[in-house]
């Protein structure tokens, strides 16, 4: 807590910068700035540095640097993390849709390289820098158009090629040149956040050290905004300074040999099928994924685009398993409740508190929070139980029972209540999220067990053949004609 209150003295949020900066206008000394003269290395004069610790919400604590002389007249702008390097690399990406995408904040650390596919343009690690989506592709057409002039007259092919990029980001950003007058400029100023852009780009930062930043709207939901995380190979913590450049070869062979099946990994299938609500075609994608403490599985998600349908299902991607298991979690808090859970298609799940039993099929296969399958058991019970068919012919006394039971299952979804979450998987596939990993859980039992005769009859183990597929034994010696 004392860490905490430490951090937000130095590192205090942008808001509250802005105010003591308001409050400091008669007194220059209660600005939250420091000021250190510097030589300016366009004309040799001494010009001033000003530094401004600050947090950015969501993301960490950074140092926001601007230099500018007054001399000259030059001015440059610079940001760094505060923090430590990450574990792992991140990447961001967002879909620039409206004009509203333009004003996203954009965090880019000394480390980081952007790249915008539509126009085929890589930016290479650079400057630390604090800008927002539109002020990124500003300062694209500003460097691309400072050699345009010598490049026209050394390379027309190449002026050519690089004038259509700039011509492009000026259509998305509705950048007019400076002579446009009258009626163009007014409906500029008229255009509102919800506009869509003149083309519709992807800008994708992808961060080795994790310490850049694209800001989402609303909340981490964000269907045009996406985040995922890496491991780093050893050529990137080189790059970084976290390792050695004399590393021994069979490590690198052994680091590129993981990266490359983590390669695969990331790979994202695509099938063609036929939509089963509208009939119309549809893909369906699958990817692999390694959940950490437990085993690979396989997620598969339908989109069809036509009429809005979707549904994702789980599958395991091992072996069948030879014992089965029953897990049995004691949720005490809501802290539980964001424990992550996969629940196989052949799992039961039961709450014996509430009298909650679901049988294997219940549900299909899912991947999601204790949380979300609790949303989901409540949304498939008050949706399809008595606002389905004939439910008006439902008991009185029967429909008193099910709103109390219903409002049992709500306590237990807020975790009003203590409860216990019993997942019963005969293949094995299904798992809970330990949260003191990789120390056993005090609130979680696991328990393998044997499957019965009728268990693998009902999942079709009993009639598998895995020898002799022909169907003869031919014995050592004999010889068949």
């Amino acid at each position: 807590m004392a860490q905490s209150e430490e951090k937000s003295e130095h590192f205090p949020s942008i808001a509250d910068v802005v105010d003591k900066t308001h409050a400091g206008d008669e007194d220059t000394s209660a600005r939250p700035l420091e000021e250190i003269e510097s030589l300016c290395m366009q004309c040799g004069e001494q010009g001033v540095t000003r530094m401004m610790l600050t947090s950015i919400p969501f993301f960490r604590e950074v140092i926001v640097m601007s230099f500018r002389c007054e001399h000259c007249g030059h001015s440059n702008n610079e940001i760094q993390s505060a923090g430590k390097i990450r574990s792992e690399g991140t990447i961001y990406t967002v879909k620039v849709l409206n004009r509203g995408d333009l004003d996203r904040q954009l965090i880019r650390s000394e480390a980081c390289s952007i790249n915008i596919p539509e126009f085929q343009l890589v930016l290479p690690p650079s400057r630390g820098q604090l800008t927002t989506v539109e002020g990124l592709l500003r300062d694209i057409i500003a460097d691309l158009s400072v050699q345009q002039p010598l490049r026209r007259i050394q390379d027309e092919n190449a002026y050519t090629k690089i004038q259509e990029i700039i011509d492009g980001l000026k259509e998305i950003i509705d950048d007019d040149d400076d002579d446009d007058e009258g009626k163009d400029k007014h409906e500029k100023r008229e255009l509102s956040n919800e506009d869509p852009v003149t083309r519709a780009i992807t800008i994708t930062l992808d961060d080795p050290s994790g310490n850049s930043f694209l800001e989402f709207v609303g909340s981490m939901s964000d269907l045009k905004w996406n985040m995922r995380t890496y491991e780093r190979s050893v050529e990137q913590n080189q790059q970084l300074g976290l390792a050695s450049p004399t590393e021994d070869a069979e490590e690198n062979a052994a680091d590129e040999a993981e990266q490359k099946i983590e390669g695969l990994n990331e790979e994202v299938f695509e099938f063609p099928g036929i939509c089963s609500r509208c009939g119309r075609p549809l893909v369906t994608r699958m990817k692999k994924v390694s959940i950490p403490y437990f085993k690979d599985t396989l997620i598969m998600s339908t989109n069809c685009e036509e009429c809005g349908y979707r549904d994702n299902e789980i599958k395991s991607g091992s072996a069948i398993s030879e014992l089965g298991k029953k897990i049995t979690l004691n949720v005490e808090d809501r802290d539980d409740l964001s424990r992550d859970i996969l629940k196989s298609d052949t799992s039961g799940l039961s709450i014996p508190e509430i009298d909650l039993v679901l049988h294997p099929g219940t549900l299909g296969g899912r991947f999601t929070t204790l949380e979300g399958i609790l949303n989901q058991v409540y949304e498939e019970l008050t949706e399809k139980v008595f606002n389905a068919g004939d439910s008006g012919v439902i008991d009185v006394d029967d429909r008193a029972e099910f709103q109390e039971f219903l409002r049992k299952l709500k306590q237990v979804m807020n975790a009003e209540i203590p409860f216990t979450l019993i997942l019963d998987d005969p293949m094995a596939n299904s798992h809970i999220q330990n949260l003191y990993a990789p120390d056993p859980d005090p609130n979680m039992e696991i328990v393998t067990y044997e499957r019965t005769w009728q268990q693998n009859e009902d999942l079709g183990l009993n009639d598998m053949n895995v020898e002799s597929y022909g169907g003869d034994d031919t014995k050592d010696g004999d010889i068949k004609s």
